[in-house]
């Protein structure tokens, strides 16, 4: 079992890694589990995505409409691939930055399935995703305090079950 840690949180999305963030900044010795992707689901697949396919869309809007604006553009198109693969880029970037401020913050990423065995005790079970450079695996973890910042899940409501189902398990593939 490796050194205790002061505190675990479990989960890296905006409120894991900001809450790990102060915590290592006040000189708790910090530890941090993710079992997918730094940032999160809003980072990685929801909300900054989003965003970057509207501005792509929006600046096409732009574009088609140019003369509108004193300006011209001959022959606007897009390319889908090309739009996707900006939004990626971008959440790649926020995602490699949580990377940096973990690093910069002394925070340890450990990468892998967390389960709460006991009060202070941390089980990882080995990710199904690659961990980032550094980052601790599978084992037994201890902290005096254990934070679950896992994010939420949509809930069916009856009769808008179907609508959860958009939004079920999400592949970065």
């Amino acid at each position: 079992m490796a050194d205790p840690f002061d505190i675990i949180i479990i989960g890296s999305g905006p409120g894991g890694y900001v809450t790990a963030i102060r915590a290592a900044q006040l000189g708790f010795k910090t530890a941090i589990i993710e079992k997918a992707y730094l940032g999160g689901i809003c980072l990685n697949w929801g909300c900054i995505p989003t965003k970057a396919l509207l501005r792509s869309a929006e600046i096409f809007h732009y574009m088609q409409h140019a003369k509108d604006y004193g300006l011209s553009a001959e022959n606007v198109a897009f390319d889908p691939k090309g739009v996707v693969q900006r939004s990626r880029n971008v959440a790649k970037r926020l995602s490699d930055g949580v990377a940096f401020l973990m690093k910069k913050n002394k925070v340890q990423v450990i990468w892998g399935d967390a389960t709460i065995d006991a009060p202070g005790k941390v089980t990882i079970k080995a990710a199904q995703s690659d961990a980032p450079k550094g980052a601790l695996g599978a084992g037994s973890y201890q902290a005096k305090h254990i934070i679950v910042a896992t994010g939420a899940r949509p809930r069916a409501l009856p009769g808008l079950e179907a609508m959860a189902n958009w939004f079920g398990p999400i592949s970065r593939r």
